[in-house]
């Protein structure tokens, strides 16, 4: 004998009442392994199952690498002109404008200073939602003053790179601030104030190409893409198939462009390490 009977059959909740699942309540990894977006971020937003590195901007870097978040940002209004009247599928200006609207960041790299366990630091992160995280005349430029407020109160600077290279709306003015941000780069090794390079997944193009390769210490987070063209580009140009794992950290590290691998969890604390190494 059943220990219940159900009296009325089928579903009587009306579709009007039925509750959904919050959007972006759960986060599913590419290998099938669930995390709960509460604990994902607890966790520096790596997957605790298969150490798989959710790709986060700068907000989320931040919240890592600052001191309970405070920090003060720098020139954080700038914004960028349209001074070639690019147009492709829209002009440049009404682009610029939606991805204000919708990312609600002003360009593609943020920089601010603060503390990072008691040390001064100065971080420039880029942000990949914001057309590619594509270098423009703006990224140059705040990643430029960002290096003068490291030279002014000889604090550290830490880039975080991730971006699909040079903004092509902008053509001329973007590639002219790999050798701007060199130039900036150069100064720093001059005062002897450390640079550390953080490559994520992605750091290509004219990125790579400049500031991303130049630090005293180029570091990476596990599985990243990091290169200059892309690997079909290569592939149809070299007319071979590439090595397994072509361009990514592991294989860059191996052919001696990084210093070392390190897990987002242990950024903060390894970069104090480094940092207080360098100082002694």
């Amino acid at each position: 004998m059943a220990w219940f009977k159900r009296t009325d059959k089928g579903i009587k909740t009306s579709t009007a009442e039925k509750k959904d699942a919050p959007d972006g309540l759960w986060f599913k990894t590419p290998n099938g392994n669930i995390i709960h977006t509460r604990e994902l971020k607890n966790n520096s937003f790596v997957c605790p199952d298969d150490d798989f590195h959710v790709k986060i901007g700068s907000k989320e870097y931040f919240e890592i690498i600052f001191d309970q978040n405070k920090f003060t940002e720098l020139d954080k209004d700038m914004r960028s002109g349209d001074p070639l009247k690019f147009s492709d599928t829209k002009p440049y200006s009404s682009r610029i404008k939606a991805t204000i609207e919708k990312t609600e960041l002003n360009d593609a790299v943020r920089t601010a200073y603060g503390k990072m366990n008691g040390l001064d630091i100065v971080v420039a992160c880029m942000d990949f939602s914001f057309i590619g995280g594509s270098m423009g005349s703006v990224v140059g430029e705040k990643i430029a003053r960002a290096i003068d407020h490291s030279l002014k109160h000889k604090a550290p600077f830490l880039m975080i790179s991730k971006s699909g290279g040079a903004r092509m709306m902008e053509a001329g003015f973007s590639l002219m601030q790999m050798a701007k941000t060199s130039a900036k780069l150069a100064l720093l090794d001059q005062a002897a104030i450390p640079y550390i390079s953080l490559l994520t997944d992605p750091t290509t193009g004219g990125v790579t190409a400049s500031y991303a390769m130049l630090g005293d210490f180029n570091i990476a987070e596990p599985e990243a893409l990091i290169g200059f063209a892309g690997p079909r580009v290569i592939r149809e140009t070299i007319g071979k198939d590439l090595p397994k794992g072509f361009q990514s950290s592991e294989f860059v590290l191996e052919h001696g462009f990084l210093d070392f691998i390190i897990d987002r969890r242990q950024l903060k604390s390894r970069l104090t390490t480094l940092l207080n190494l360098l100082n002694n």
